[in-house]
């Protein structure tokens, strides 16, 4: 499961479908509808948040406006009701990993979504997260 911390803007086509499932499964997780998951480190951040579901519904629903723009069809109404919530912190560290590791990806599977970022060295985090300093997260699996 990889829940990215930066803006779906950047994602190919495969990443930003793969994010959209993964996040599903995070909500079905975080509801209590799965017995899997329940301790995947990726969940951690989201699981501390006051409120784990209405997070997951926002994230969800940013991927969904990432889809809309792109002319895909997700399906709304697997997200439930979303409303505002409290940001959660990731660390600069983090971002930069994130930000390594998906131009890797692109690189081999989508050159011209690649390309297209080569000049972004600051990437924009995901609308539900800020960045503070800090090294990678401590959840994240090296």
């Amino acid at each position: 499961m990889r829940l990215w911390s930066l803006h779906p803007r950047y994602l190919d086509r495969q990443g930003l479908t793969a994010l959209w499932r993964e996040a599903l499964l995070a909500r079905h997780v975080l509801r209590g509808l799965t017995r899997g998951y329940r301790h995947h480190p990726q969940l951690q951040r989201f699981q501390s948040h006051a409120q784990p579901r209405r997070a997951i519904s926002f994230y969800l629903s940013e991927i969904h406006a990432e889809a809309l723009l792109r002319g895909y069809r997700f399906d709304r109404s697997k997200i439930g009701p979303v409303t505002a919530v409290e940001a959660i912190p990731v660390t600069d560290g983090q971002m930069a990993y994130e930000w390594e590791h998906l131009t890797r990806k692109l690189a081999g599977r989508s050159p011209a979504v690649h390309e297209q970022w080569l000049g972004e060295d600051i990437p924009s985090p995901h609308p539900l997260f800020y960045v503070v300093p800090g090294s990678v997260e401590p959840w994240e699996r090296l």
